[in-house]
């Protein structure tokens, strides 16, 4: 969607610059909301791809810059077991 929205956008504002190149004036105008329109579809564009990344690193097991680590957990439970079954009476 965001895609696509870009690609209308940057085409619409290269269609305008064509005009414009071509002498038409009519198109000048337009111009700057065109390419506000580009610059604003460019940003949502990023947003989602920053959102998509964060949900596909969450899905992945990926908390933050790092990864969990489940042989380290694996080992850190079977010691802290072992600690109790030490500290057990008798």
């Amino acid at each position: 969607m965001t895609e696509t929205l870009l690609r209308e956008a940057a085409e619409e504002l290269a269609r305008a610059l064509k005009k414009v190149k071509d002498g038409t004036l009519a198109d000048v105008k337009k111009t700057p909301a065109l390419a506000r329109d580009l610059r604003d579809a460019f940003e949502l564009m990023q947003e989602e791809r920053g959102r998509f990344d964060k949900l596909r690193k969450q899905a992945a097991g990926t908390v933050g810059t790092r990864a969990l680590d489940f042989s380290a957990a694996r080992d850190e439970i079977g010691r802290r077991l072992a600690c109790l079954r030490n500290a057990e009476p008798g």
